[in-house]
């Protein structure tokens, strides 16, 4: 049966409180030791003294026909009193005067840390004798003239660690008792609340989740990216690692480290989300949205999701320029449907020179603008977007003039051919709309491309209904429209400012109401392609 996170915690806990609780033992017991053995030790001294110190000890020690045994009594009874394991008397040619063996009395004794006792030095010594490891307390024995006449011995067995244990086996058993009994309860109520914090997840079920998050993320199209509060990367999937032209393994390292530009800290300083932020990274267009991450109402990092939009941005402005041409299309058959009536009219009354004349003239009007546009503009999207823009001009009674200055061979750094159909044809466009609702005959647009080595500059300009001076700081807003009463208006002029930022291009507005609106953009000229 497969023990659960819980219990594995528990008792791994357990085991550690009891590892503890053993070390910590031999610890205490190596310290009570000591305690003990010093302990017996200044009570060994003190036994000692004691019997140095009786009165009468010069006869005790000799001087009296019945004095070894009057000695042997009186130290017993001292030995007996103290509890020690025995007391011996010397005299000064090392001969016990009294011992626990009476076999004993009588004999040298030849123990090898005697000496220094037999100079008038008091002291404790440990060895190891028959009934043990014995602490020994050794002190002179002084007669009433200060001469030193004998020694006294008293040795205590020090006591061994089972024998420490046992007597301590009560309090020992009930402190590791209670001790265990809280330590299984704690870790009991620790690893249950852990396993809350794991959401109740198995060790196993957490790596699958995790194994099967990295996974999910890098089997989306789209580039992930998050970090926490220390700005360090959580996650940077493969589809990120792809787009953004990083390699290996980033996980654990600042974010800018790695994308100094991610814009990612930005996030948790503004714990604010943004929302479809393009961007420009080498050759991509990327839309971006980049969200704080809140667990429980706190801030804990940011996450960027961006799609790389380089594909479909590429045929919405081939379908741009297809519309340019479709409207061109359009504008032109137009015109000359009614050139078409205009010369059968003309026939039918009889007028054929007038016909005719008037046939070369549309004619060469048209050629010329054509031949004009092929020769300085190097690009067909944008000679077609410039010829459907004067027909649909002519349609609407406006006079489109294009500069036969103009020229355009190359586009700026970073900038094609879709950017400026976007940017011309939204400018014009603007510009048919601001003659709406004016019934005036002198309704103009002037366009000029001019290039230099070094700049390009493209003016728009026209004498329709202008722009107030209090509209002039939001029409680069996305949906600001003055048009309140369409739908789908106020992109634009938007799409036009995205461009140009794009380019790292700079535009500037001229308005005056019911006189007229210029936009000129200008852009720098870096290397060809």
């Amino acid at each position: 049966m497969r023990l659960s996170i819980q219990w594995k915690m528990t008792s791994l806990i357990i085991y550690i409180v009891w590892f503890s609780l053993v070390l910590l033992g031999v610890i205490l017991i190596g310290q009570f030791l000591r305690e003990q053995e010093y302990e017996i030790k200044e009570r060994a001294l003190l036994t000692a003294r004691t019997v140095a110190e009786l009165p009468n000890m010069n006869e005790n020690l000799g001087e009296q026909p019945d004095a070894d045994s009057n000695l042997s009594k009186i130290v017993e009874r001292l030995r007996m009193i103290n509890n020690a394991d025995y007391i011996v008397i010397l005299n000064m040619d090392r001969i016990r005067l009294t011992h626990p063996n009476a076999e004993l009395i009588g004999t040298p004794s030849t123990s090898a840390d005697e000496g220094p006792s037999f100079t008038e030095h008091s002291y404790t010594s440990k060895a190891k004798g028959e009934i043990g490891t014995v602490i020994r307390a050794f002190v002179p024995i002084m007669n009433s003239a200060h001469q030193q006449i004998g020694v006294v011995i008293v040795g205590y067995k020090l006591p061994g660690i089972l024998a420490m244990v046992s007597s301590l086996k009560i309090q020992l058993f009930l402190t590791a008792g209670i001790t265990l009994a809280f330590s299984a309860w704690g870790a009991w109520i620790l690893a249950r609340h852990i396993k809350r914090q794991m959401f109740k997840l198995e060790p196993e079920e957490i790596a699958r989740i995790l194994v099967e998050r990295t996974e999910s993320f890098n089997a989306m199209q789209e580039g992930i990216i998050a970090i926490d509060n220390d700005e360090v990367i959580t996650i940077f999937n493969d589809r990120a690692k792809t787009m953004l032209g990083v390699e290996g393994e980033v996980i654990g390292r600042k974010i800018t480290s790695v994308l100094p530009d991610s814009y990612l800290p930005e996030i948790l300083q503004k714990n604010k989300p943004i929302y479809n932020k393009d961007l420009h990274i080498g050759n991509l267009a990327i839309v971006s949205n980049r969200i704080p991450i809140k667990v429980g109402g706190n801030t804990v990092g940011a996450i960027a999701v961006f799609q790389d939009r380089t594909e479909v941005k590429r045929l919405a402005e081939e379908l741009t320029g297809v519309k340019a041409f479709v409207g061109a299309l359009r504008a032109q058959n137009h015109e000359h449907m009614n050139k078409l009536h205009t010369i059968a009219g003309l026939i039918q009354l009889g007028k054929n020179d007038k016909a005719l004349e008037y046939v070369f003239e549309a004619t060469e009007e048209q050629g010329e603008l054509t031949r004009f546009l092929s020769r300085n503009i190097g690009d067909d999207s944008l000679v077609g977007l410039l010829i459907g823009k004067v027909s649909r001009g002519k349609e609407l009674g406006i006079h489109v003039e294009i500069d036969r200055h103009s020229i355009l061979k190359r586009f700026p750094k970073l900038m094609d051919h879709h950017d400026f159909v976007l940017i011309l044809g939204n400018l014009i466009e603007n510009s048919f709309d601001s003659f709406k609702n004016r019934s005036e005959n002198d309704k103009e647009i002037y366009v000029s491309i001019q290039q230099t080595e070094k700049v390009l500059n493209i003016l728009v300009e026209d004498n329709g209904c202008g722009i107030p001076n209090e509209g002039l700081s939001f029409i680069f807003k996305e949906g600001y429209t003055t048009k309140s009463s369409e739908t789908g208006r106020g992109i634009g002029l938007y799409l036009v400012k995205q461009i140009v930022e794009k380019g790292n291009g700079r535009i500037q507005v001229e308005s005056e109401v019911d006189q007229g609106t210029t936009f000129s953009i200008t852009f720098e000229m870096g290397e060809g392609e």
